[in-house]
Order: C-alpha cells, then structure tokens, then sequence
C-alpha cells in the first residue's frame, strides 16, 4: 500500500469516526400526534423552535424529526382546529419518545372556515356549508378531483361518465336549479373562479387539477352561503384550498402509486355457439348460411388490464420564518380499460406566502400548471362490440386493412362496400382512429392583504388572478378503414384557447365591542371577471388530401363580462346570537342593457343554543345550535353569449346558391329574445348543528326549499313574429325540496384502537311548476334522444313532475308475465294507441343518497372505506331496446350478439323503443373504496423518514336490482357506456 492509498484511508477513517461521534451527540425524536380522545392527526406541523427543524404526522399521527442536538428544546406542534401545544423536554443523544395530544379548539367551533371573501368561526356560520380536508378524502388512484369528496357530503352528488381517464364528472350540489342553462356549481380555487366548460382535448376540465395539491374542499349550498357570489351561485359553490407553505426547514413527501384495472363487468351476450344454435333452430337458410365458424368474444377484444403510475413530489418550508413556501410536481401515467385510451399529465405548483411589515401585509402567490397528453381510444367500439357477430374473425383479407366486416356488392363499382345497416367491426373501429389530444392549462392568483396601520382591524384585499388553457388535437383515419371508406377517411383538427381573467378588491373590518359583548364583521368589494374564448375552425380533408370541407372564418372569439358589486355584515351579540346579510349585484355583457344588472340578497340567522345557561354546563350536549336563511342567487353560465341580439348565420359552403355564373353565401337570421335575461333562485334553509360527548358524536340536519323562476325554456311563437316557429325565453319555474342529515362519530377511543364513522342523507325531490308563457299544463319539451330510433326522446320536462321523466307506453303482460308486442294501454280511453297514450313514469334524478366511511387504526394499522348509495333513481335500457331483439339476431346483413328479450310475437320486426319494459329501478348501494395502510416508521438513520405503505381496491363491489353493466347512469339513458374498471392499487408514502 503506498503512502497515497494510505493517507486516504486515514482520512476516511477519521471522517467516519468524527461523524459517529457526531451522531452520538445528536437526538432523534419521535412519537404520535393524537387528539384527546387518542385518535392520530396526520398533517400536524410538529417543530422544534430555533432549531429549524420540522415536520408533518403521518396517516395516523406519527412523526419523526433527526438531527437535533442533545439538550433542552421547546417543542411546537400546530394543527388547523386544534389548540397549539408546546412542551420543553431535554433530549438525549439517541432516540427520544414523545407522544403529543392537541385539544379542539372550542370542539372545533373555533375552526376558521373558508366562506369566500374572508372566513368565519365554524360555530357562528349562518348558512349551510361542509368542509372536508385532506384526511378525509377518498383514497385510491384520484384522477380528478371531485372523486376526493365523493360520498363524502350530503346534498352533493358525483357521478363519472365512465371509466375514461380524465372522462367526464357531473357535480351537483342539491340537484341542480336548471333546466336549459348549467346546472354545474362554480368551483373556486385559492380565490380564482374556474371555468369548467368544454375544453379540446380533455375530457374533464378538472382533471387538469392534480388532486395531491388539495387541502380542503368547502361545499356552500343554501343561499345565505353562496349569495355573496350571485349570478353564479344558483348550483352551488365549491371552494378549492390548496395545500400551503410551512415554517421551519425544509420537508419533503414523496408519494407513488401503481395500479392495475380491470373491466368489473361487461354486458352479458350470447356465445358464438348459441348464437349458431338460436339462428339453426329459429332462422331461414340465408341466416344459417351467414354464420361464421369463429368464436370471438368482442368485448374481450376491445378492453384489456389498464396500468397507471401517479407519483408526486412536494417540498415545503420557509426561507425565513415570514416566508414559507411549498412547490409541488407530479406526473400521471394512465391506461384506460378500452384499448389505446391513455392519458399523461404533468404538473407542477407553486405558493409563496410572505408577510411583510411586522405582519400587517400577507401576500398570498398561488400559481398551478399541467400539461396533459391523451389518446383517445374509439367508444364507437363499445357500442359495436355489443352488437357484432361473434360467429366471425377479427381479421380477414380485404381491402379494409384486413379486417372482417359486413359488406355488400355496390353495382356501381363492381366491388363490395360496406354494409350501412351493418355495425363495423370494433376492433377496426379502435385500430384505424388515431384520435390524439394536448392540453396546457395554468391559473393562478396574487392575493394582498393589508392591514391598515392607523386602523388595524380593517384589511384592504386585492386579489388578481387568471385562468388559461389551450387545447389541440386531432383525428386520423386511412381511407381504406369501412367506417369511412364513402369519404375516403379523414383528417381533422381543432384547437381552442380559453383566457379568464379576475379582479377583485374588497375591505374587511372585524371589531369586538366588548361594551355591548358585540361583533361585527363587515365586507364591501368589487369584481371585474372577463371571459375569452378563440375557437380556431380548420379545413376537414380525406386521408388523400382532398378538401372535404372549408370554414367560413378562420377563428370565433366568444366572449362576455361580468362586473360585480358585494357587501356582506355578520353581526354577534354575546357570542350565541348571529345575524348576516349579504347583497350583491351583478351585471353581465349576456343581457341587454335593461336587464343588465340582477340583484342578489340573503339573510340568516343563528342562534347557539348551547351557550343559553340552561345548558352552557351540559358536559352531554357539546353544541346546538339553529340556523334559519333566506336567500336569492341568480344563474347566468350556459346562456348564449348574444341570444339577445339578433344574430345570422352564414350558410356552409355545401349550403351555397347560384346566380348566373357564380355560388354565393348566404345569411339566416336567428330567432332571438332581447329580453333574455337571469335565472334565478329563492331557498328557504333551516338548520340544526349538534354535538354530543364532547364532540364525539356531531353533524348536522337541514331542511330546505328552492324555488327557480325564470328558467330557459323552447316555446312555441307564432309565426311571422321571429325568425322561428320556436324561441328560446324564461318563462319555466321549478320547486325543490329536500332535507340533509350527517352524522360522525368516534366509536371507539382507546390506547391502540379508534374507530370513525361518519354517515350521512340526502332527500330531494324536484318537480317542474312551468314551462309556457300561458298555462299550458301539457306542454313539453323533449329530452334523451336514444339510439337505433332516429329523432326519438325518451324523456322529457313537464309540469308537475321531476326533469327529464320518462315518457313511455305502459305495457301490457300476458297471464304469465312475458311482455305482449306492441300490446299497450289505452291510456285517454279513445280506442287508439298513439303518441297521445304515452305516459310520464319515473325518472333518473335519485330521490334518496346516502353516504358512509369508516376508518379504523390498529396501533400502525388503518383500514378505510366509503360505500355509496342511491335510491328511487331509474335507467333506460337502451342497449336491450336497441339491440336485443329476435330480429336482429336473425337479420343475415348484421346479426348481434345480444340474447333477445320476451317480445317474440308475430310482431318481432319492430322493436319496442318506447314500452316501460326498458324502464329499470337503477337503485344500488356500491362500495367505492377499501384500502388498509401501515405506518412503517423510520427508514432513514437519522429518523428522519416516515414511510406509510397501502394497498387499495376501487369500484369494490355493487348491489342492484338493475342488470345493465352499471345502475350509475349519468342522463339515464344506457346505450354505449364505457365501464368503470375495478382497480387494484399499491402506494407508497415517504415524508422526509
């Protein structure tokens, strides 16, 4: 060994030694963080003061935090809704045990909620709203973030449109108070209003929102909660908080999950074999002669298991102890179930909090950005899987890139076509569509809040945020594929870009009158929101180049303001009295000058019965406390931007008329209604909050009314006085009623074992009052086309029932039981059966939800689940109404692949589309969730990694009376739905 290698060796000795001796003077502590009836809180800021040395609990409360020196130090832990906690201990060299337990703030009354434009004490809160934090929320592989609340709040409904990622979800919050506008609720995110409309390229707007940045969802749902936003607050509101900076050093989590997903169920179709054995012993020649030798399953062919990867990183700290930060990144990798479906998204976050001038100026940067990448698989496939002849091949050679279809000779040509009353084959459908998509999205805000020196309790708040997006995409399909081979193929493209912008400033002055035992806080501010769209319209080619199609303009720009006027006083006297009210005006550039501007007010009252003496020292009762709110919102998003001017459109260049020589464009007007102008809703609220057992059992029962008037509805006009025979007006009202009930409790509390529950329900019942400018209790308007009959609707709006009710025959049975064909009852008695005998049964608006989670902690053990369930909802069965017919079984053109139903009279060619039979109860209880994780403890020496790991399944299991591959139908109408796979995910946590 020469000197070099030796001295080396020395000195990594020495460095070896010096750190062992560093380590054995440097303490590691630990523990849990648990309330005081000793469940963990995760998420608790747990800090040792001078130190610079933090962290955050995990799942079930433990911590960790290494590297300290051996000695006296205060420790500090911090937790929204809980009193601040600080113990000093003396720390010795090594491991150190601590367990810490935080007390309610007041049983959490205390609690500062979000109630937009400021917050409020939970306990003086006048109108109805729910928080759920990130605790809470659903686990499991969350593309989007409205599946984090689902079933987790009464009078809220969330339902997916499929298995799609980054598919569709619609949101309502009390059902909804449109009929013809938007009945979606305005979601608000750190204070920037977000548009949720269509965006190219995505399915979902809100999955370009990573779900890991979330903190607390806030739900407002009566008036009294949402007035101070409204035009827009009709369907409710949700606030989005996102998760924010800590003090301290900086700490890290890491968190990765892989899952794998599968078809749960599929529609249930005849084999190959019985298939051949149903046309040998029921069909002609021709059909038996038609059958192939195959035994496809087209389903199978279609779907597959579908792979995804969600993992983030997030760093939070302080630079300074007035300047936290937290920045965040994440990346999603996720297959879909129908095969080329897939989908990548990239994000990234940033907040940035400092507070300057001896604290009175809190700025507040919040800026969110993603980028996402899909393919879009071809749902055509889903609908022809059903439909297709299992007794054929996938492949076969043809000129239609080999793949088998159903074909017929054209004289013309001298070749065979494809078969236009034939479904094409789904695998070619999925094969020959390159249907890609890329969206950038990015919104955020600047925030301002200054307290004035020569008046502290009055703040001056600037809020200036944005919203924009841009999507682009397109379609491909080659010129041989049978779907398009009449158009030899195509190539499309879109692209749209959407910019919102906000602007709000607002004062806030909050003053305790202590010689009165009075509160006031006051609010006044200002909004300016300005909404552009730029839509560019491109040429639609064949695969070969040829111009199939040419836009009359290169792009539109739709766009319309929204300025905005609001003042809000919340009024305390002796701590149990609360009086609020809230006006705000709003005048939009969608109506005419005269009916610019609505006004908005609400009031509410609360009375905290618990502070009464007679109960003020009940240790049983925790909190009682009555709300009563009356409130009007207004509702402007879905209306036209223009639909009070009188607008023409210009004809496409198809649609062009001669004279003499040349071809010119022309121009027809559009019936329009300048008088055009807000809907708007009235709602009744009364409330009762409760707690019992020291908060450890609480929730909450309301009652509420809404009334909307005004609703856009189509009414016939006479002619000669519009551009049409039909015009677009508010004339319609609705009713809604419901009540909503929660319940949470600790069931269990002991040392290594706790047990939560939480349940709660939801009543709601709408009827349509009117929908005609005169009374016209039999008016209607249709609603639900379906498939396989061309222009026909299902349902429809008509006074004095729920929306979009089923309008059917009723059918008429046979003594033992089988449907009669074309056998219905002569429901007006006028000895004919026809459109007139068709009656209103049902409807897909669920009149009762329900809602349950549990969570249950085993020392390091924690096992949730959420199961839902809805009651009294109905679904149409188009794909057996469309589909499983003995005629169409038979037909040699086009046989499917569907068992045929109990209609087999003389009859049979005509299918029963609008017979009753297809009306199914659609009620089911489902279980969302099951997932169990371990806390693992510390993986790095110095103590500080916490590492939690979990293993979850989704979509667990469904109960239902209703055969269709799924009860929960958004629309109720089952036609081509794209299934909601079961998926099996294992995650990783680490906080370091």
């Amino acid at each position: 060994m020469n000197k070099f290698t030796l001295r080396r060796v020395m000195a990594i000795g020495l460095l070896m030694l010096l750190s062992t001796l560093t380590f054995a003077q440097t303490a590691r502590l630990q523990g849990r963080v648990t309330d005081s009836a000793g469940a963990g809180i995760p998420g608790a800021t747990v800090q040792i003061l001078g130190q610079q040395v933090s962290t955050s609990s995990g799942a079930n409360g433990e911590y960790s935090l290494g590297n300290i020196p051996a000695g006296a130090h205060k420790v500090v832990v911090n937790m929204m809704g809980y009193e601040t906690a600080e113990r000093n201990v003396t720390l010795t060299a090594g491991d150190n045990m601590l367990n810490l337990v935080l007390e309610n703030t007041s049983s959490s009354l205390d609690e500062v909620v979000v109630i937009g434009y400021g917050t409020q004490k939970k306990g003086d809160l006048t109108g109805s709203l729910t928080t759920v934090s990130s605790k809470d929320f659903q686990k499991g592989l969350i593309s989007s973030p409205e599946q984090l609340i689902a079933g987790k709040v009464a009078g809220v409904q969330i339902t997916t449109s499929g298995g799609q990622p980054g598919g569709g979800a619609t949101i309502r919050v009390r059902a909804g108070a449109s009929l013809n506008a938007s009945n979606d609720p305005l979601i608000v995110v750190d204070g920037v209003p977000l548009s949720t409309g269509e965006i190219s390229g995505v399915g979902n707007p809100l999955s370009l929102i990573n779900p890991n940045d979330i903190e607390t969802f806030t739900v407002l749902k009566d008036a009294n909660a949402t007035a101070i936003y409204g035009s827009r607050a009709s369907n409710g509101v949700i606030l989005i908080t996102t998760k924010k900076g800590t003090s301290g050093k900086p700490s890290f989590n890491f968190s990765s999950q892989n899952s794998l997903a599968q078809v749960g169920r599929t529609v249930d179709l005849l084999s190959a074999d019985q298939i051949r054995e149903y046309v040998h012993a029921n069909g002609n020649d021709a059909q038996r002669v038609s059958l192939g030798e195959a035994n496809t399953d087209w389903q199978d062919e279609i779907y597959r298991g579908a792979f995804a990867s969600d993992n983030n990183l997030s760093v939070a700290g302080a630079i300074k102890p007035n300047l936290p930060y937290r920045v965040s990144l994440g990346y999603l990798n996720q297959q879909g179930i129908l095969k080329r479906d897939h989908m990548k998204r990239t994000t990234a976050g940033i907040n940035f909090a400092p507070k300057l001038f001896d604290n009175s100026l809190q700025i507040d940067i919040n800026l969110k950005g993603s980028l996402s990448k899909s393919q879009f698989g071809n749902q055509d496939a889903i609908g022809a899987a059903i439909q297709f002849d299992p007794t054929k091949p996938v492949h076969t050679e043809n000129r239609f890139g080999n793949y088998y279809e159903w074909t017929q000779f054209n004289n013309n040509t001298g070749v065979d076509d494809p078969n236009p009353n034939a479904p094409r084959n789904p695998v070619a459908l999925i094969d020959l569509k390159d249907d890609n998509g890329e969206v950038a999205r990015s919104f955020g805000n600047i925030q301002f809040d200054y307290a004035l020196p020569f008046l502290p309790e009055l703040h001056a708040n600037l809020n200036l945020g944005y919203d924009v997006s841009r999507g682009q995409g397109g379609v491909f399909i080659p010129e041989y594929a049978a779907s398009n081979i009449n158009t030899r193929g195509e190539v499309s493209r879109y692209k749209k870009e959407i910019t919102n912008t906000v602007g709000e400033f607002y004062l806030n002055y909050t003053k305790d009158l202590t010689a009165i035992q009075s509160n006031i806080n006051a609010t006044a501010g200002y909004g300016y929101y300005d909404n552009r769209s730029k839509e560019y319209n491109f040429d639609r080619t064949s695969a070969d180049g040829a111009v199939l199609s040419t836009p009359i303009f290169p792009f539109d720009i739709p766009h319309n303001r929204l300025i905005s006027y609001y003042g809000r006083l919340i009024y305390t006297y002796a701590d149990k009295y609360i009086l609020s009210g809230t006006l705000r005006t709003d005048g939009s550039s969608r109506f005419s000058e005269e009916n610019r501007w609505g006004v908005f007010p609400s009031l509410g009252a609360t009375w905290r019965i618990k502070e009464e003496s007679f109960l003020k020292d009940n240790h049983t009762v925790s909190d009682l406390k009555l709300r009563l709110s009356y409130g009007v919102t207004g509702q402007q998003d879905g209306i036209a931007n223009y639909s009070y001017l009188p607008n023409y459109v210009r004809s496409m260049n198809e649609s062009l008329y001669q004279f003499g020589n040349m071809f010119y464009n022309m121009y027809t007007p559009v019936a329009y209604d300048k008088n055009i102008r807000w809907e708007s809703t009235a709602t009744y609220n009364a409330g009762i909050d409760y707690g019992f057992l020291n908060g450890r059992l609480s929730g909450s029962v309301d009652v509420y009314f809404k009334k909307t008037k005004d609703l856009l509805s189509t009414i016939p006009i006479p002619v000669g006085t519009n551009f049409s025979n039909l015009l677009l007006t508010n004339v319609g009202n609705m009713e809604n009623k419901g009540v909503e009930f929660s319940l949470n409790g600790a069931a269990i509390r002991k040392d290594d074992l706790n047990l939560d529950l939480g349940f709660n329900f939801t009543y709601n019942h709408s009827k349509v009052t009117n929908l005609t400018a005169v009374d016209d209790p039999n008016y209607l308007v249709e609603q639900g086309g379906i498939l396989g009959s061309t222009g026909n609707n299902i349902q429809a709006h008509v006074v004095n029932h729920m929306p979009y009710s089923y309008r059917v025959y009723r059918q008429v049975y046979a003594e033992d039981g089988r449907p009669l064909e074309g056998i219905y009852e002569d429901l007006n008695g006028d000895g004919i059966i026809n459109d007139n005998d068709r009656y209103f049964y049902k409807s897909p608006l669920p009149m009762y939800m329900l809602g349950f989670t549990a969570q249950l902690n085993y020392k390091k053990w924690t096992l949730n689940t959420v199961l839902r369930s809805n009651i009294g909802n109905y679904v149409y069965d188009n794909v057996s109404s469309n589909f499983a017919s003995r005629y169409n079984v038979l037909d040699p053109n086009g046989p499917i692949n569907n068992a045929p139903t109990s209609f087999l009279g003389a009859q049979f060619e005509q299918k029963q589309y609008n017979s009753d039979f297809y009306i199914h109860n659609a009620s089911f209880l489902k279980m969302d969730n099951l997932s169990v994780s371990y806390a693992a403890g510390n993986i790095f020496r110095n103590g500080n990694g916490m590492l939690t790991l979990s293993a979850n399944m989704q979509n667990v299991f469904t109960v239902s009376k209703y055969k269709g591959v799924d009860p929960e139908i958004d629309g109720g109408i089952d036609n081509r739905f794209y299934p909601r796979p079961r998926t099996y995910v294992l995650g990783v946590n680490l906080d370091f």
